[in-house]
């Protein structure tokens, strides 16, 4: 393994909420880049695909949202 990939095996993840109408929010940090993707695989991580009352009720409160990853 390169020092390259071991680092990238070390890098964490943070999922960031963000609002079309302005503004982000931090959901989770610490995650692998695994997590983080399978995280965001999910449908109910986008009001444009959610089917859970959570999601919808969050998506009349603040609009249209999605989620995202980024280094930690």
């Amino acid at each position: 393994m390169t020092l390259e990939e071991a680092n990238a095996l070390r890098q964490k993840y943070k999922i960031v909420r963000g609002y079309f109408k302005g503004g982000r929010r931090t959901i989770a940090t610490n995650l692998t880049l695994d997590e983080a993707q399978a995280h965001c695989r999910d449908p109910e991580t986008s009001s444009s695909t959610c089917t859970k009352s959570a999601g919808k009720a969050r998506t009349r409160r603040m609009g249209p949202w999605f989620d995202g990853y980024e280094k930690d």
